[in-house]
């Protein structure tokens, strides 16, 4: 199934159970069932279509959504190897820990409510009728080092967009990480008709919006004093690119 595809279901039963699979983010089929209240054979006919479909697919046991991009990609750079691929459920707490540590003292808001927003909701991706949202994340030896998301809010003026935040651990900086997905989550957001990316940042997070001018995004607006740490101000840096 495509991020960007409308949602549609010919019978009210198979809705139901995408959407209690989409808001758990990975649940054993019988938990599915008895919490829906179903029959076994019913439950089992409009899991398989779903499957057939590829609304949903079934790994280690559990249902979850099913997202067409599995390519993982390795690369190699000052000694350092990593790859990046698209985040699974399993990734959550890796993911989220990760986040938090980059941000540092916090001067990547957009990232912080990500972070918050994940954690609290126990659910990695996200595709209903108010918004989706997947994740691709640079791993060294199974272990988080970096993520790119995109967010795409379900409303129809704005089906051309998408926020993406992105970020590397400290000690991993410097080898590239950060502009391979940076160009994985710009080539997957082109694949998928959008045509512009945006994304904001104090203008205390001055690596960032380097960060980003150098991969061609520009400034396209500056809130003053929109953000405020402690008793400082500062500008929200409003960035984008057209892809």
């Amino acid at each position: 199934m495509e991020l960007t595809e409308p949602l549609a279901f010919d019978h009210e039963d198979r809705r139901d159970i995408y959407e209690y699979v989409e808001s758990h983010g990975s649940v054993e089929p019988s938990a599915a069932r008895q919490s829906l209240q179903m029959d076994p054979r019913p439950f089992g006919h409009h899991v398989a279509i779903l499957k057939r479909d590829g609304v949903l697919e079934e790994i280690d046991g559990e249902l979850r959504i099913a997202y067409n991009d599995t390519v993982e990609e390795e690369f190699e750079a000052d000694d350092i190897e990593f790859s990046i691929r698209q985040a699974r459920q399993e990734d959550l707490t890796g993911l989220v820990g990760a986040i938090r540590a980059a941000i540092g003292g916090g001067e990547y808001v957009d990232a912080e409510t990500v972070a918050d927003v994940v954690d609290s909701e126990g659910v990695l991706l996200r595709h209903n009728e108010l918004e989706s949202r997947i994740f691709f994340v640079a791993c060294i030896n199974d272990d988080v080092v970096g993520w790119v998301h995109l967010k795409h809010p379900e409303v129809e003026k704005l089906s051309h967009t998408a926020e993406l935040t992105l970020g590397v651990l400290e000690q991993y900086r410097g080898h590239g990480i950060g502009s391979q997905l940076l160009a994985r989550g710009t080539e997957w957001a082109a694949s998928n008709g959008y045509e512009k990316l945006y994304n904001s940042v104090p203008s205390t997070n001055e690596d960032a919006i380097e960060f980003l001018e150098t991969h061609g995004w520009d400034t396209e607006a500056v809130r003053e004093n929109h953000y405020k740490f402690a008793d400082e101000y500062a500008n929200e840096v409003m960035m984008a690119i057209d892809l």
